[in-house]
């Protein structure tokens, strides 16, 4: 692995690059995008399945999206889908331009609500070639208020995000709240969540479990992926099962997908949601289901 930076929009992202253990000077190899869950850094889930890839043969790009980790952008902890599409689009032309990617044979591999990002750059980005996503999280207006308070917490949370972001465009002061937290119902993510509070798991020094910029929710809250399926022709396999965030969503999507080239995986589970959901993030065995079906299908499409 070896640090890289590149640009977005003029930013300077921060990234980590992996290369397969067998790699050889002069060879070109297919690559794959990597992106993890919201708010993470590439020293999360990401990083993880990075490794793994490369250990199966790839190219591989973890990286922190603008406004997180090492990347530069303002606010600092700011969740805008918008920007992270780009960013997924711009990592692609970074690995174009390396001699050791063939440029024609990339890939994106994404878990959770990076899943919903990638799987947006890829119905817009004809260069992403294949798409693998595990746990997806995907979402339009009503399954947002299964998670958000229903309709009046949706658009308390909407409304908090527009004075946010009046306050920051007239005194260019930031709101934030806790990502995560077990007593605050305010934050981000409100509940015993393991992976985020242990510092064994994805509770990593590199990533900020106190600061959420409020802003956010209205670029979150209001995101729906679902048009974006039938436009997506890239060879797409996703990978979920009911243990995992709404189930249904991912099966709507995948119905949707405007490609023959695509299989859905629901794996047996007898753990509920979203218990599993978290065990894709770091455990061995979902992360190994994971990346050999992934891998298998990034083998055979790219």
């Amino acid at each position: 692995m070896k640090k890289i930076n590149f640009k977005s929009e003029g930013f300077n992202l921060a990234g980590h690059l992996f290369f397969p253990a067998d790699f050889k000077e002069g060879t070109q190899y297919p690559a794959i995008v990597v992106s993890g869950s919201w708010t993470t850094v590439k020293e999360q889930m990401a990083g993880l399945y990075a490794e793994k890839f490369a250990q199966a043969g790839f190219i591989t790009l973890a990286f922190d999206f603008r406004n997180y980790g090492e990347s530069e952008g303002e606010p600092r902890f700011w969740e805008n889908p918008d920007m992270k599409v780009t960013d997924i689009k711009n990592a692609v032309s970074y690995l174009q331009g390396l001699s050791e990617v063939d440029s024609n044979r990339i890939g994106a591999f994404a878990v959770c609500a990076g899943s919903m990002y990638t799987l947006m750059a890829a119905s817009e980005d004809s260069r992403i070639k294949a798409v693998v996503t595990a746990a997806s999280w995907l979402q339009d207006a009503e399954a947002v208020k299964l998670f958000y308070g229903g309709e009046e917490g949706v658009n308390s949370k909407i409304e908090l995000a527009r004075k946010a972001k009046e306050t920051f465009a007239k005194e260019g002061v930031v709101e934030y709240i806790e990502t995560i937290s077990t007593t605050n119902t305010g934050a981000a993510m409100y509940g015993n969540y393991d992976y985020y509070l242990n510092p064994e798991r994805g509770g990593v020094k590199e990533w900020s479990n106190d600061k959420f910029a409020v802003m956010s929710w209205e670029d979150w809250l209001t995101l729906d992926p679902m048009p974006y399926a039938p436009k997506l022709n890239a060879s797409t396999l996703m990978i979920h099962s009911d243990g995992c965030v709404l189930p249904q969503y991912t099966k709507n999507f995948f119905e949707k997908i405007g490609t023959d080239d695509k299989e859905l995986i629901w794996v047996n589970t007898e753990l509920e949601s979203p218990i599993q959901q978290f065990n894709f993030y770091d455990q061995e065995e979902e992360v190994e289901l994971a990346v050999a079906k992934g891998s298998d299908w990034f083998k055979a499409k790219l």
